[in-house]
């Protein structure tokens, strides 16, 4: 076998599952098309919720499932769909959840503390949704819209320049790995990893041989990549929330000189967030997502992370089937 046929085969096909993808049918489709492994983001679901989906997947799927955590990341509590206009003004406040038109929870209260020592701009959603600081109180912010668009419940939500927040796993992350952490099948993806030291102290809850993705979505924890790889198993470079921290620029050229590094590490490294963005509501990838995919191969990364694409996309079979494609039927 060459070593290049050798490299197509060892490429990975991350699918993540969601109200689109929830049915036996739909996971064995996704699997012949491509799908390796599947993941859950835990951060949509309750405790009991994660414990049904593993009980109806693991004698199904046959392939590894990553539970990913939510970790230091801050999201959005409970709160009606809605979409939010240019010069809307807006109330943060420190909840679970509201049902009031203009006031938005936000379960987190390091968030509020955070927010005199961060930048005065708020992103929301993979940064769909920005938003200005007009006033700080000790458990509310009052803002004001610069960019409208959709948000819905548990979407993520930071500053646009901030380095402070709780580093550490939340109630629901500790339960969720202490229910799983003896499952053989069972990886875990840590969100909002800041560097090395605070990984290390997350290793905690977790048994040795438990197999740890730690997710790049901050500069400090791609400051730090090396010292982070001598600590998990693979690396997941995150642009979603990676944009919605550095602002599109920054991120661009901060991710320029991160690939040219690649090959140096240890541990396998993926690209996720908006790698087949088109496929969520399009039956084709665009012409750009499929050439950058093909450059990420050769650059060193060992496969995609795919998310809204198969969790709520139009359809994550097809998804599937053209991600894999991209990965292995056009490296030749």
């Amino acid at each position: 076998m060459s070593d290049r046929k050798r490299n197509r085969e060892n490429l990975q096909l991350i699918a993540t599952l969601g109200p689109a993808s929830n049915t036996p049918d739909i996971w064995m489709s996704m699997r012949q098309a491509g799908a390796q492994q599947f993941r859950l983001n835990t951060s949509h679901l309750s405790v009991a919720q994660t414990m049904t989906w593993l009980e109806q997947l693991l004698p199904v799927i046959d392939r590894p499932l990553i539970l990913d955590l939510q970790g230091s990341k801050w999201r959005l509590g409970n709160l009606p769909p809605l979409n939010l206009e240019y010069g809307e003004r807006i109330e943060l406040v420190f909840k679970e959840s509201s049902n009031h038109a203009l006031e938005i929870p936000v379960p987190h209260i390091d968030f509020f503390t955070a927010a005199s020592v961060s930048g005065k701009e708020i992103v929301l959603n993979d940064a769909r949704v920005v938003m200005e600081i007009e006033s700080v109180q000790a458990e509310s912010i009052s803002a004001h819209t610069v960019q409208g668009g959709p948000l819905a419940s548990q979407k993520g939500i930071t500053f646009r320049e901030t380095s402070f927040r709780k580093e550490s796993l939340g109630q629901k992350d500790l339960e969720i790995i202490d229910l799983t952490k003896d499952m053989d099948s069972i990886r875990y993806a840590v969100s909002y990893i800041r560097d090395a030291s605070e990984l290390l102290k997350i290793c905690q809850a977790f048994d040795r041989n438990n197999y740890i993705i730690a997710k790049l979505e901050r500069q400090p924890a791609l400051d730090d990549a090396r010292e982070i790889a001598r600590l998990c198993n693979e690396l997941w470079v995150c642009r979603g929330d990676l944009g919605a921290e550095l602002g599109l620029p920054a991120m661009t050229k901060t991710l320029y000189h991160f690939n040219h590094h690649i090959r140096d590490y240890s541990v396998p490294i993926m690209l996720a967030g908006q790698v087949f963005e088109h496929l969520t509501q399009h039956s084709t990838p665009t012409r750009s997502e499929c050439c950058y995919c093909y450059d990420a191969i050769q650059k060193g990364y060992k496969g995609v992370v795919l998310s809204d694409e198969t969790a709520i996309g139009r359809d994550p079979v097809n998804s599937c089937h053209f991600a894999a494609m991209c990965l292995n039927g056009e490296m030749q």
